[in-house]
């Protein structure tokens, strides 16, 4: 018969087992909870956009690799547009982005808007595209002084003129007798001007309305292909004006406050999606902006594309005017540092 004292340790025993085993459990179960990552990705260009199509390729790779994380995502600014993602992102309340990254809150962000900086598919890869480039190393750590991460930068293509009518001169530097749509950059203000235009600042967002009500004439703002999507689609602008001087570079960025909360593994997963995502916009973009040309010319378009000597004349007087001016804005050092990359 076993004494009052045993018995009394044995049950202790037990208890002091069960304890331990429903305390493994809520931590783990705390575990896991703190891994599950419900995240809101946001994006600018509209739904049936091949950049949309990669921002749900990524969020599908994110959640096949079964690391915590769950992906929302919010096209066509549905969370806000471009300048409010920003924000929304530095503040933690987004979590990923795909979008233009304008100057307002940065100056030195005007290298995405610096005219010329590129002049074909391979210098967008060895500028814009390689990690290791000045383009990238300037942006990320600009970024981070944000309050964001930078994940991978997207050259779309030339970032061109959507008319209503066909400019006077549209071949040089001539007076156009246009007023064109600008984005909030001084420099791209300053560069159109050059050119021969007359200028209005307006935000994505009402570019469409303000060419059919004829507050402005054309915009400087589209690639081929969202020149179709957006506006030759919908029965808006009569020509594309190939121009070349800006790029067309969407971002994939982070909040930071998101990236640091995310494990290892995690951030690897994220890194290898977007980065896969990177890749596969860039090769499609560039097998299919000849495709977008002929798009645009079914739709009705024009597409003027100025002579090889015309345009060389254009660029030449764009970079000895403009260039020094973005020097001002940005420290010479910057400047520096991204001709040193230019070949």
């Amino acid at each position: 018969m076993k004494s009052k004292s045993l018995e009394f340790g044995h049950v202790t025993g037990l208890l002091r087992h069960a304890g331990f085993a429903l305390a493994m459990t809520v931590s783990l179960t705390s575990v896991a909870h703190a891994a599950d990552m419900r995240l809101k990705f946001a994006g600018t260009v509209p739904v049936d956009h091949q950049g949309t199509k990669m921002m749900k390729q990524i969020a599908e790779e994110i959640e096949d690799a079964d690391v915590g994380l769950k992906v929302s995502v919010f096209p066509a600014n549905q969370l806000g547009s471009g300048e409010e993602l920003f924000e929304d992102a530095s503040r933690g309340n987004i979590d990923f982005v795909m979008g233009f990254i304008y100057a307002n809150k940065d100056p030195v962000f005007e290298i995405n808007s610096m005219p010329y900086l590129a002049s074909d598919w391979d210098e967008m890869q060895s500028i814009v595209r390689n990690h290791d480039s000045a383009f990238n190393q300037i942006m990320a750590e600009h970024l981070d002084k944000t309050g964001l991460h930078l994940i991978e930068n997207n050259p779309e293509g030339f970032a061109n003129v959507v008319a209503m009518k066909k400019p006077d001169h549209w071949d040089d530097i001539g007076d156009k007798k246009m007023n064109i749509r600008v984005w909030s950059s001084n420099i791209v203000n300053d560069t159109m001007k050059t050119l021969g235009f007359n200028t209005t600042t307006i935000a994505w967002a009402d570019i469409f309305p303000s060419m059919q009500s004829g507050i402005v004439d054309g915009a400087e703002c589209c690639t081929k292909q969202e020149a179709y999507t957006v506006f030759a689609k919908s029965g808006v602008g009569k020509y594309y004006i190939d121009y070349n001087a800006f790029m067309g570079i969407s971002t994939f960025y982070g909040a930071k406050k998101t990236w640091e909360e995310m494990n290892d593994e995690q951030r690897q997963v994220v890194s290898t999606a977007f980065k896969h995502a990177a890749d596969d916009y860039f090769a499609w973009n560039k097998e299919n902006d000849a495709s977008f040309k002929s798009k645009l010319e079914d739709a009705g378009y024009e597409v003027l594309t100025p002579s090889p000597g015309k345009a060389a004349a254009m660029k030449e007087r764009v970079r000895s005017i403009i260039w020094p001016k973005v020097g001002e804005i940005v420290g010479s050092d910057i400047i520096k540092r991204l001709q040193a990359d230019i070949k």
